[in-house]
C-alpha cells in the first residue's frame, strides 16, 4: 500500500484571533468616551427609524432577533431621542355623564391640561353650590318670601274652610275629624239642640218618637249635598297645596337658577369648546331639575352609598398636563386591562353589581394615543383576548373601552362610551418564531406590521468595532460602578464576543452575555484588590461562568475516563472512529466525542442507519446518511450494481442523533470496513459531505474541538492526537488557550481537509488514489481497495442470489 505521511496541519496562530493591545487607543476604559448609541445593527437601526417617520396606517414596527442583541434598549434610546418639538402633545381624554343616555358616557377630548383643569372646575362648581345654595336656603330673604307663600296660601284654605264651616252649621252639621284604621277623614255630622249627634242615634230617636222622621229625612238630604261640597272643598285644597308646592318650587328655581347659572357660566367661559358647551347646557338643565340635592342634610347625604352628584363628576382618563410631545409607553406586563383598560363594577347592598362612567378606567393604549407604545409579542399573545383586541384597534384606528367578555359575568349593568379615535405607534419585540408564526397564520399582520427590524447577532470587526466596544464597556463600567479595564481586558472582551459570534472576523452583539462577563470580570478584579481589569480577571469570569453551568459536561467526562462510555484515544480499529458532538444545554454547549461504527456485507440494503431505524435520527442527519450513500453509489458503482448493506451506528447514543456533521465521519467508517484498513482512533472527525465527496463547514467546531482535547488529556496526550476539521471552519477558529498551547508544543493536531479523500489519508496513513481514464484506481491504495471490495460483493451476490432478484 502506498502510504501518505505529510498532512496540512493548523499552526498556533490561525487556532484563534487574538486583538494586539496596541490597536486599543486608550490606557484604560476611563479615557474612552461613554458609548451613547446603539452598537453594529446599522440595517435594524434604519428600519426602526423608517417605521417610526412613517405616520400612514399599517406602519407598525417588529423587532426581531436574539435575545441580548439591545432591542429593547435600541428602541428606548430611539423614542427618548425622538425631536420632542417635531411631535405634538396629545389631548386630555375624559368622559363625562349622558344625560340624555347614561349608559353611553360621552366622550370629550381637551388640549394636554385642560382636562385637569374641566375636572377640578366641575369639582369646585359642586362644592361650592352645595355650601352656597344651603346658605341662600337660611338666608332671611330667602325664608321670608317662603313664609310669605305659605301663609298666603294657608290663608286662602282657611278661608275655603271658614266659609264651608259656616255654610254646614247654618244647615244644622258639624265638620269632624272621623278616623279610620290609621287614617283620619273629614265627614258631617248633625247638630240636634247644639250637640254633634251621629245619624244612628237620630234613627233611635226617630224609633223612640222623639224625633219626626221627616226631620231625619231631611238631615239626611242635607249630608248628600253637604258632602257633595266637602270633596270639593278638598279638592279645592288639594289644588292650593299643589299651588302651593309648584310656588315653592318656582321660588326655589327663581332664587338658586341664577347661582346655579353664574357658576356653570363660569365654566363655560373656560372653555370656549362646542362638545363642552353643550355639556354645560345639559349640566344647567339637570341641576336646576335636582335642586333638592342641595337640601339634603349632610347626615342624610353621609347614609346614601353612592355619591348623589356623581353625574356632574369628570373622569379624566388620560392626562397629559405634564407631558410634552409624543408619550412613549414601556407596557412589560401586557394583559388585557393593562393595555385596553376596564369598566370597573362595585357591589350594592342588595349583592348586585353596577357601575358608572366614573368606573371606566384607561389602559396603556390609551395613554400612548398619538404617541408610542412597545410591548414584548410573545406576552401579548399568550394574554386572551389581547392580540384580537389589538389588531382590531390598529386597522380600524377606533378603540372601544370594554371589559374583556368573560368579566361581563361579574356585572349586570353594560356600558358602551364613546368611541376614542387612536393613532397609537404599535412596536412589538419578539423572535424570529413569532414573527413567522403571525406573518404566515394571520392575514391581518402584514397589514398593520408593515416594518420588519431584524436585529443581527454578530457584526463586522474593524477599527471602529474596537472604539465602540471600547466605550461599551465603559459604559457598564460607570453604570455598575465597576473597575476600569485596562487594554489587556479590554482585549480578552473583544476577543470572547469574538468567540461568541463563531467567527475569526465577526464579533457578537448579544450584550447582555458581554455585559455579565465585565461585571463579573469586575468581581474578580476587585477580590484580588486590584484598581483595573485585565486579561486573567475576564479569563477567570469566562471559565467561571462554564464551571457553574458545567455539570453535565464533567458527569459525561468522568463516565469517558472510567470507561462507561467507550471512547479510544490510541491505536487503530478498523470500521470506527471517533465522531464529534455538541451538547446544546442552553445555557451551555460543549463537544465530546462519540464512537461511530460500521458493518459492511453482501447485500442491496445500502446503508442502513441503525439510528432511523430505531427512531433516534433527526430528519437532518437521515438526509447527512442519504448524501453518503449518493456519495458512495456516484464514486464506486458506475459501472457495476452496489451490491452493499452497511450498517451504521453511533455507539451508546440513546437520546437521539441529529445534524449532519457525521456524515464524513460515518464515510470513513465504511471505507475503513470496506477496505479492511484500520482508522486512527487518536483523530476525532467532524465534517459534513455533499454526494461530491466535498467537506462542508459544519457549527460548534470549537466546542468539539475542545471536547475531545479533554478527553485526551484526561487519558494522557501522546503527541499525535488531534482532529479532521473541515477547511472552511478555520475561519470560526476561537479554541481556549491550554488547547493552543498543546499545539505549540506539537502534543495536539488540528487537520483542516476539504474532500473525503484527504480525510482517509489522515485516518489510515495511506494514499486514497486517483481514478484513472479507464475508470480504474490507483493500485495500491485506499480507493482501489475499497472498489476490489464492492466488486467481490457484487459477485458474491451474483452467485447466491436468487434468479428474480439477480434481475
Amino acid at each position: 500500500m502506498k502510504k501518505v505521511t505529510n498532512f496540512e496541519e493548523l499552526t498556533p496562530d490561525k487556532l484563534r484571533w487574538k486583538l494586539d493591545p496596541e490597536q486599543i487607543p486608550f490606557k484604560t476604559t476611563d479615557e474612552c468616551k461613554l458609548c451613547e448609541g446603539i452598537i453594529g445593527q446599522k440595517r435594524a437601526l434604519k428600519a426602526i427609524q423608517t417605521g417610526l417617520d412613517i405616520k400612514s396606517l399599517g406602519y407598525n414596527v417588529f423587532i426581531t432577533g436574539m435575545v441580548g442583541t439591545g432591542r429593547t434598549t435600541t428602541i428606548k434610546q430611539f423614542l427618548e431621542k425622538l425631536e420632542k418639538e417635531e411631535e405634538e402633545t396629545p389631548d386630555d381624554i375624559l368622559y363625562v355623564n349622558n344625560f340624555n343616555s347614561p349608559d353611553e358616557p360621552m366622550l370629550i377630548t381637551l388640549p394636554a391640561g385642560k382636562g385637569k383643569l374641566l375636572q377640578e372646575s366641575m369639582e369646585n362648581m359642586i362644592e361650592m353650590l352645595k355650601t352656597n345654595i344651603p346658605e341662600l336656603l337660611k338666608s332671611k330673604y330667602y325664608t321670608e318670601k317662603r313664609d310669605s307663600i305659605i301663609e298666603s296660601q294657608q290663608k286662602k284654605q282657611k278661608e275655603l274652610l271658614r266659609n264651608f264651616e259656616e255654610e254646614v252649621a247654618k244647615e244644622g252639621f258639624s265638620v269632624v275629624q272621623v278616623q279610620m284604621g290609621v287614617f283620619v277623614k273629614p265627614d258631617l255630622i248633625p247638630l240636634i239642640e247644639g250637640e254633634p249627634t251621629p245619624f244612628n242615634k237620630i234613627e233611635a230617636l226617630v224609633r223612640e218618637k222623639k224625633l219626626s222622621k221627616e226631620i231625619l229625612e231631611d238631615l239626611k238630604e242635607k249630608y248628600e249635598k253637604l258632602t257633595d261640597k266637602l270633596e270639593a272643598i278638598f279638592a279645592q285644597m288639594k289644588e292650593l297645596e299643589e299651588e302651593t308646592r309648584q310656588m315653592l318650587k318656582n321660588w326655589d328655581s327663581d332664587s338658586i337658577t341664577p347661582i346655579i347659572k353664574g357658576a356653570v357660566s363660569e365654566i363655560r367661559a373656560k372653555f370656549p369648546f362646542p362638545k363642552i358647551s353643550d355639556y354645560l347646557d345639559n349640566v344647567e338643565q339637570n341641576l336646576i331639575k335636582k335642586i333638592n340635592l342641595f337640601k339634603a342634610q349632610k347626615k342624610e347625604e353621609e347614609k346614601l352609598p353612592l355619591d348623589p352628584f356623581i353625574e356632574y363628576r369628570v373622569n379624566l382618563l388620560v392626562n397629559n398636563a405634564d407631558l410634552k410631545g409624543a408619550p412613549v409607553i414601556m407596557e412589560t406586563n401586557p394583559n388585557y386591562v393593562n393595555l385596553f383598560g376596564s369598566i370597573e363594577s362595585t357591589p350594592t347592598r342588595l349583592g348586585m353589581w353596577q357601575t358608572d362612567f366614573t368606573k371606566i378606567k384607561s389602559g396603556s393604549f390609551l395613554k400612548a394615543n398619538k404617541g408610542f407604545l412597545v410591548i414584548n409579542a410573545l406576552d401579548a399573545l399568550v394574554e386572551p383576548g389581547v392580540w384580537p383586541t389589538l389588531k382590531r384597534t390598529l386597522r380600524n384606528q377606533i378603540f372601544e373601552i370594554q371589559n374583556y367578555t368573560p368579566l361581563y359575568l361579574i356585572s349586570t349593568s353594560r356600558l358602551k362610551p364613546e368611541p376614542v379615535k387612536c393613532e397609537v405607534k404599535v412596536v412589538m419585540i419578539g423572535d424570529a418564531y413569532v414573527y413567522n408564526l403571525l406573518y404566515f397564520l394571520d392575514a391581518d399582520f402584514k397589514k398593520i406590521f408593515k416594518v420588519k427590524a431584524e436585529f443581527d447577532s454578530e457584526m463586522d470587526k474593524d477599527k471602529d468595532t474596537i472604539k465602540e466596544y471600547t466605550s461599551f464597556i465603559k459604559k457598564i463600567c460607570v453604570e455598575d460602578n465597576l473597575n476600569p479595564f485596562d487594554k489587556e481586558g479590554i482585549a480578552a472582551v473583544i476577543e470572547y464576543g469574538t468567540r461568541l459570534a463563531g467567527r475569526q472576523r465577526k464579533v457578537s452583539t448579544r450584550f447582555h452575555i458581554i455585559t455579565d462577563v465585565i461585571r463579573e470580570a469586575s468581581y474578580w478584579a476587585k477580590k484580588e484588590k486590584k484598581k483595573q481589569v485585565s486579561r486573567q480577571h475576564v479569563e477567570k469570569a469566562v471559565e467561571e461562568r462554564f464551571e457553574r453551568v458545567s455539570l453535565v459536561e464533567d458527569k459525561i467526562q468522568e463516565l469517558i475516563e472510567e470507561g462507561t462510555l467507550m471512547i479510544d484515544t490510541k491505536g487503530s480499529i478498523v470500521g470506527q472512529v471517533n465522531g464529534l458532538s455538541v451538547y446544546d444545554m442552553g445555557e451551555v454547549a460543549f463537544g465530546k466525542p462519540t464512537r461511530i461504527t460500521a458493518k459492511t456485507a453482501v447485500g442491496r440494503a445500502g446503508v442502513i442507519n441503525i439510528e432511523r431505524e430505531a427512531d433516534l435520527s433527526g430528519r437532518t442527519h437521515n438526509k447527512g446518511v442519504l448524501i453518503l450513500g449518493g456519495y458512495l453509489r456516484g464514486k464506486y458503482a458506475q459501472k457495476r450494481p452496489f451490491s452493499l448493506s452497511a450498517s451504521l451506528a453511533f455507539e451508546q447514543s440513546y437520546s437521539g442523533v441529529d445534524g449532519d456533521s457525521a456524515s464524513s465521519t460515518e464515510v470513513y467508517a465504511i471505507l475503513s470496513s470496506l477496505s479492511d484498513l484500520p482508522l486512527r482512533q487518536d483523530i476525532a472527525v467532524t465534517g459534513s459531505l455533499n454526494q461530491k465527496g466535498e467537506i462542508q463547514p459544519i457549527g460548534g467546531v470549537n466546542e468539539k474541538i475542545e471536547g475531545f482535547f479533554d478527553v485526551c488529556k484526561a487519558k494522557g496526550l501522546t503527541g499525535n492526537q488531534g482532529v479532521i476539521i473541515p477547511h472552511q471552519n478555520v475561519q470560526n477558529l476561537m479554541l481556549r488557550k491550554d488547547v493552543i498551547e498543546a499545539v505549540e508544543k506539537g502534543k495536539f493536531h488540528i487537520y483542516p481537509v476539504k474532500t473525503i479523500d484527504q480525510g482517509i489519508e489522515i485516518l489510515t496513513g495511506i494514499k486514497a488514489g486517483e481514478i484513472k481514464e479507464d475508470g480504474t484506481f490507483e493500485k495500491g491504495t485506499i480507493n482501489h481497495t475499497v472498489d476490489q471490495e464492492l466488486q467481490r460483493l457484487a459477485k458474491s451476490w451474483k452467485e447466491f442470489a436468487a434468479p428474480s432478484e439477480k434481475d
